[in-house]
């Protein structure tokens, strides 16, 4: 069996958001190396809440996490994915990613976007092995701050 086996995704819409968001932010740092949390604004869990995903384990701890929305114009947008530290490499990112996809899918989304900073090769590499094609957009999060867009089909 492995790690990502004893976990369990719950949408954010069957939690209580405020509970969730709190936690998330005090155990940030077991999920990131930089600092993300002026990523979590509480609209992610709130308004956009029934597009992202909580990963539990078997014993009730958080060990992953997805924040997303579908657009009017379904543009399935991937804001964060997250792994705690100890359960990274297991499988679990691509579930959090499979069950994004398929309800965007089924919310009528036709492709699937995710914005990196270029030095997150995990991100990319992820990503891209899942089929997304890469572009660099320059000055996207303000003056020299360039990240990559990374963009792919949700077709079957």
């Amino acid at each position: 069996m492995s790690a990502s086996d004893d976990v369990t995704l719950v949408g954010f819409a069957e939690l209580s958001a405020t509970v969730v968001r709190a936690r998330l932010l005090v155990a940030h740092d077991r999920f990131w190396d930089v600092d993300t949390r002026p990523l979590h604004q509480p609209v992610w869990f709130d308004q956009f809440g029934g597009f992202g995903a909580l990963a539990r384990s078997a014993d009730g701890e958080d060990v992953g996490y997805l924040l997303g929305v579908v657009t009017a114009d379904r543009l399935a947008y991937l804001h964060l994915l997250a792994v705690r530290d100890d359960r990274r490499r297991t499988g679990l990112g691509r579930r959090l990613v499979a069950w994004f996809d398929d309800l965007a899918r089924d919310t009528g989304a036709r492709v699937v976007q995710v914005v990196a900073r270029p030095e997150d090769t995990a991100a990319v590499a992820l990503h891209t092995a899942l089929g997304a094609s890469a572009h660099l957009a320059q000055d996207r999060a303000g003056p020299g701050e360039d990240r990559l867009v990374l963009t792919r089909s949700l077709a079957r």
